[in-house]
C-alpha cells in the first residue's frame, strides 16, 4: 500500500493551484485539491476576468460617443448595469465549470471545502476527513486588505463591486493602485460621480512618473476627483440612504457607495501553518525559497500567498515551475521574477515592463529616454484631445532597452510583444531596424528619435 493517500494535496483551486495540480497530475502524480469557495480563485471569479469584461462595457460608453464623427447615428441608446452584470457572472460561471472539467479530466480529486494541515503529512478537511499527502502545495490567494476606520464595515471591496444591485450616483474608492484606477474608470464611464482618496501623494507607485501623471491628467479631465494625503475619519450610514463620509482636513459629504482597494492581504490564517513549523513573514506572507519551498521540506507555497509579485501569470508560471520540479523528469528550475511586464487597465490603460526612468538612472547612472507623445488617429478624427504617450528607456553606452512605459489605447495588447523583445535584451538599433506597421499606435516604437 502507498505510504501516503496523495503524492500531492493542494489548498487553494485559484489559478497557481489548479496549474500545478493539473501538471503534476499529468506528470503522473495522484493529487487532490482542496477549495472552500469556488474553483478559478480571484482571478476568475472576483478579479482579473471579470473586471476586464467591466472594462469591455465601460469602453462603449466613449465609442457611442465617438462613433458620430465616424458617420454613425446611434437613436436611444441606454446602458442596462443588470444585463452586463449578468451576462459577466454568467460567463464566470462557463470559466469555472470549464477550470473544474481540466482538473477531472486530469484525474485530480476535488475536495470543496475548507483544509487544514493537522500534522506532518496530514491534512483535515472541514467534514472532518483526514488525508496524507507526501507534498503539500499553499495556494490560498489573497484578499482585499480594510483600513482602520470608524463605519469600515459599511464599504465593500472588488469581491463585491460584480454584484452591485445598481450603480451608485456617487462613488468614493479608496487606494491609489490599480485596483483603485480601473474601478473609477469603469464607475466614470457608467456615469458614476467618482471620488479616488489616496493616503499618498501619488498613484501607482512603481510605475513610471510620466505615465502616472498623464493618467491624473485624462481622468480629471474626464471628471474623476482625487483627494491626496488623507485617510478616512468615519462612514455612517445616511437616514435617506447612502452614506456620510468625512475625510481627515476635508467636509463631510454623501456617497451612495465606498469602496476600498488599499492592498491585498495573503490568507495565510486558519492553514495550521504555525504549528506545522512553516515560517511567515511580516504581511503573513509564507516565505519561500527560489524553488517555492517553505521552511518545511514537504511543504510549498505559489501565488499571491507568497507576496513576491501578485500577479495571475506569475501564480501560474510558479504552479507550473513547482509540479515540473517535484514531480517532472527534468532538472529543477525557478521561475526568473525580474522584468515582469504589467497592465493597468484604466482609461486610457497603462503598460509597462523593466525599468523605470528613475530606477535606470539609480542603477544604471547614464541612461537615454526616448519617448513619442502624440493623439491617436481615432482621437483625432473623433475631436477627442486625449494623448497617447510611449517612453523607451536605453542603457547609455549600448542603447540596451531595459524599459518601456506607454498610456495609450490598446498599451496591454502591445507591450505583449515589446515585453519579449526586453526580456530578450535588444537595443534601441534591433527596434529601428524593423519596419514599421503603418498606420498604427504599435509603430511609435520603431520610429522613436
Amino acid at each position: 500500500m502507498a505510504e501516503y493517500d496523495y503524492d500531492l494535496f493542494t489548498i487553494g483551486a485559484g489559478s497557481g493551484g489548479v496549474r500545478a495540480s493539473r501538471v503534476a497530475a499529468a506528470h503522473g502524480a495522484k493529487v487532490a485539491i482542496a477549495e472552500e469557495h469556488r474553483v478559478g480563485g480571484t482571478c476568475v471569479i472576483r478579479g482579473c476576468v471579470p473586471k476586464k469584461m467591466l472594462v469591455y462595457g465601460a469602453h462603449f460608453a466613449e465609442d457611442l460617443e465617438d462613433c458620430q464623427k465616424f458617420g454613425w447615428e446611434i437613436e436611444g441608446k441606454s446602458f442596462d448595469w443588470i444585463k452586463l452584470r449578468d451576462n459577466v457572472l454568467d460567463d464566470v460561471t462557463r470559466i469555472e465549470g470549464a477550470y473544474t472539467d481540466t482538473l477531472e479530466s486530469h484525474d485530480v480529486t476535488i475536495f470543496h471545502e475548507r483544509a487544514e494541515i493537522t500534522g506532518a503529512n496530514e491534512i483535515t478537511l472541514a467534514s472532518g476527513k483526514t488525508v496524507t499527502a507526501k507534498t503539500i502545495l499553499i495556494a490560498t490567494g489573497a484578499r482585499p486588505r480594510l483600513p482602520e476606520c470608524e463605519g469600515v464595515e459599511h464599504g465593500i471591496t472588488s469581491n463585491e463591486a460584480f454584484h452591485l444591485d445598481e450603480l451608485p450616483k456617487k462613488v468614493v474608492i479608496a487606494g491609489g493602485g490599480y485596483i483603485a484606477n480601473e474601478f473609477a474608470g469603469i464607475f466614470n464611464e457608467f456615469g458614476s460621480k467618482v471620488c479616488v482618496v489616496n493616503r499618498g501623494d501619488q498613484l501607482l507607485r512603481g510605475y513610471d512618473e510620466s505615465v502616472r501623471d498623464r493618467l491624473l491628467q485624462i481622468s480629471i479631465t474626464k471628471g474623476i476627483e482625487f483627494r491626496f494625503n488623507t485617510t478616512f475619519d468615519y462612514i455612517k450610514p445616511c437616514d435617506e440612504g447612502g452614506y456620510f463620509v468625512k475625510l481627515k482636513n476635508h467636509e463631510e459629504e454623501r456617497a451612495d457607495l465606498v469602496m476600498f482597494a488599499v492592498g491585498r492581504v495573503p490568507n495565510t490564517e486558519g492553514l495550521g501553518l504555525d504549528a506545522a513549523g512553516v515560517e511567515l513573514g511580516e504581511n503573513g506572507e509564507i516565505k519561500v525559497d527560489e524553488f517555492s519551498r517553505t521552511s518545511v521540506d514537504h511543504i510549498y507555497a505559489v501565488g499571491d500567498v507568497t507576496d513576491r509579485v501578485q500577479l495571475t501569470p506569475v501564480a501560474i508560471r510558479e504552479g507550473q515551475a513547482f509540479a515540473d520540479s517535484v514531480f517532472g523528469d527534468i532538472e529543477p528550475y525557478s521561475v526568473d521574477h525580474s522584468c515582469i511586464p504589467s497592465a493597468v487597465f484604466s482609461h486610457p490603460p497603462i503598460a509597462a515592463v523593466g525599468m523605470t526612468e528613475g530606477e535606470a538612472k539609480n542603477k544604471l547612472g547614464s541612461v537615454r529616454v526616448f519617448q513619442s507623445d502624440f493623439r491617436p488617429m481615432k482621437n483625432v478624427l473623433a475631436g477627442r484631445n486625449e494623448r497617447s504617450l510611449i517612453k523607451m528607456i536605453c542603457e547609455g553606452d549600448n542603447e540596451r532597452i531595459v524599459g518601456i512605459h506607454m498610456i495609450a489605447p490598446e498599451a496591454p495588447e502591445m507591450m505583449q510583444a515589446a515585453a519579449i523583445a526586453v526580456k530578450a535584451g535588444l537595443t534601441k538599433a534591433d527596434f529601428d531596424a524593423t519596419t514599421a506597421i503603418h498606420p498604427t499606435m504599435a509603430e511609435e516604437l520603431v520610429l522613436m528619435k
